[in-house]
């Protein structure tokens, strides 16, 4: 499946990185409030976007009137929307990086399932070119994100002995 993708849905994609990089820096504000709250926006962001994958998948699916992979197709329109909701609940109830690297896990296995699903024919190239470009940007901030906030961490605690 060798489609094309409209420039407008190349250029919609990447502004949709917009707010993972302004999320990501306000998740690295000095003031313990400000950074909880940056990132809870990005956490947010992050399973908004993986429900909106999910979705692509629906629609592939109910597309697909040869019935040919369907049922996968529907199994991973419902995972990432799962997996983004869990990443959200972790953020009060564990730490933001643990959703953070939820969702960095999630953007990772959405594309791995997709590129199996592209060597079955099952998923345009386009669309996978435009997935790994927007997916390496977006993993790439996530795990930013948690490693410097780790080391920011690390530096704010005073040592004790």
């Amino acid at each position: 499946m060798d489609q094309r993708l409209p420039l407008l849905a190349i250029v919609l994609g990447i502004v949709g990185l917009v707010p993972f990089l302004g999320c990501g820096l306000a998740a690295l504000a000095p003031l313990a409030v400000d950074g909880g709250r940056g990132a809870f926006a990005l956490v947010a962001y992050g399973a908004t976007v993986l429900s909106f994958l999910g979705g692509v998948h629906w629609g592939f699916a109910l597309a697909d009137l040869s019935g040919r992979g369907d049922r996968p197709r529907l199994g991973l329109g419902v995972a990432p929307p799962l997996l983004g909701w869990v990443a959200l609940l972790l953020v009060p109830a564990v730490a933001a990086n643990a959703g953070i690297g939820l969702l960095a896990f999630g953007f990772i296995a959405t594309v791995v399932v997709e590129e199996r699903a592209r060597r079955a024919g099952l998923m345009p190239v386009g669309y996978m070119r435009l997935r790994y470009g927007l997916s390496a940007v977006v993993v790439l901030v996530l795990v930013l994100v948690v490693l410097l906030r780790l080391i920011n961490a690390h530096i704010a605690m005073p040592f004790t002995y």
